[in-house]
């Protein structure tokens, strides 16, 4: 048992990253890719013309990947969720009446 050698898992609670995507970036892209799929053969059933739907694709492929990269890059694993829980909180709260402070009895479970 002393002549054990055992592999130590150092990647433990990290997120998950592939090619520089770190975490839910990469769900991203995987629905973005699929809907560009949905959408070429949308057009391809529609009848316009192939090398049509490949260079719309090819235009709107890219415009994916450097959106997706640009904003693992930037918010990297949690910053987009923080991002837009700061943006739907208020910058203040205000009230204009008195009667919330008034009578705090009220307020109070059982009026205890």
């Amino acid at each position: 048992m002393a002549n054990s050698i055992y592999k130590i898992n150092k990647g433990i609670n990290k997120s998950i990253e592939f090619k520089g995507l770190k975490a839910q970036y990469i769900w991203y892209l995987c629905g973005g890719v699929l809907a560009l799929l949905i959408i070429y053969a949308a057009m391809y059933i529609a009848g316009i013309p192939s090398y049509i739907c490949i260079a719309m694709i090819a235009v709107l492929g890219t415009f994916l990947f450097i959106k997706v990269y640009a904003m693992s890059r930037k918010y990297g694993e949690h910053g987009l969720m923080k991002a837009l829980a700061r943006k739907s909180t208020p910058k203040a709260i205000r009230s204009y009446s008195r009667k919330h402070f008034v009578n705090p009895k009220q307020l109070m479970v059982n009026g205890k």
